[in-house]
């Protein structure tokens, strides 16, 4: 493995994690392009460590509330009073935990199947494909003024909106390249949650999404850490260039998220899905 590819990988990593465009499919892509010769213990230990980076940079944005959800942050008032008085306004543990349980339960229950065939070309080029439709009816559908608005920020959702999002969020935990910014994004708006909340949402949630998800691959992977598998500056770079990147990503894309049409996401995906194909499955 070159420094060169660990630069790149950690920028792929950091640009896609978070947004509507499949991480997983990007990863493949890229590494097919690099001509990535690593052993797949190496490889697998290199995307656990960027992908942990990724974690810490959207931990570091969301700072603030993730104290506020567990009652240490600074109070919220709401007419001068506190939003204790007002528990439906304010973001709690049950919120997240109707967000988190669905996907982690099934992607638990389907590890098996995720592992030996979610990965393969095929599924992965489909879900590219059929997550931008699902992106773009979506986004069609929210347009159009047929939902009906209900939640204009994180601490406005219900919890049966929590669990929509939960719940749809299942599709892209069984389905590697689906994307579950994409589909967490999409189910918030589905169920009236404003776009900017449900990107919030979606991204607050995808810290303990992540966290465990990850934790999960260092325990099934704890051989390659301690052999030494990859050399630690390659794992370094990469988490560096990873860490940088997502945050800089998620601080652009929630600042200029009105020009961030769903739609535009989904067609990058329909042109990555060609580029898959072309390159990958041809």
């Amino acid at each position: 493995m070159h420094w060169f590819d660990s630069i790149i990988l950690g920028i792929v990593e950091g640009l896609t994690e978070f947004l509507p465009v499949s991480s997983t499919g990007h990863m493949i892509l890229t590494n097919k392009l690099l001509g990535y010769e690593e052993t797949p213990e190496q490889l697998k230990t290199f995307e656990i460590v960027i992908q942990f980076a990724a974690i810490l940079a959207i931990a570091l944005v969301y700072r603030q509330k993730i104290l506020q959800v567990f009652g240490l942050g600074k109070k919220e008032t709401v007419q001068g009073l506190s939003v204790d008085a007002f528990p439906k306004r304010r973001l709690n543990l049950v919120h997240v935990a109707l967000g988190i349980v669905p996907p982690l339960g099934i992607a638990f229950l389907f590890r098996d199947y995720i592992k030996e065939i979610g990965f393969h070309t095929a599924p992965v080029l489909w879900a590219l494909v059929v997550g931008g439709i699902y992106m773009w009816v979506t986004e069609a559908l929210y347009d159009s003024g047929k939902i009906k608005r209900t939640a204009e920020t994180m601490d406005d959702i219900s919890y049966k909106q929590a669990l929509l999002i939960g719940v749809l969020q299942c599709v892209s935990a069984v389905w590697p390249g689906f994307s579950r910014s994409g589909s967490t994004i999409a189910a918030g708006m589905l169920g009236g949650v404003s776009y900017r909340a449900s990107a919030d949402f979606s991204f607050f949630i995808a810290i303990p999404i992540m966290t465990v998800a990850t934790g999960y691959e260092v325990l099934s992977n704890i051989d390659n850490f301690r052999s030494g598998a990859i050399d630690v500056g390659f794992l370094l770079t990469g988490f560096i260039v990873s860490f940088l990147v997502a945050w800089i990503v998620v601080v652009a894309f929630l600042k200029a998220l009105q020009k961030f049409k769903l739609k535009y996401f989904a067609w990058y995906r329909f042109v990555i899905a060609a580029l898959f194909y072309v390159f990958i499955m041809r």
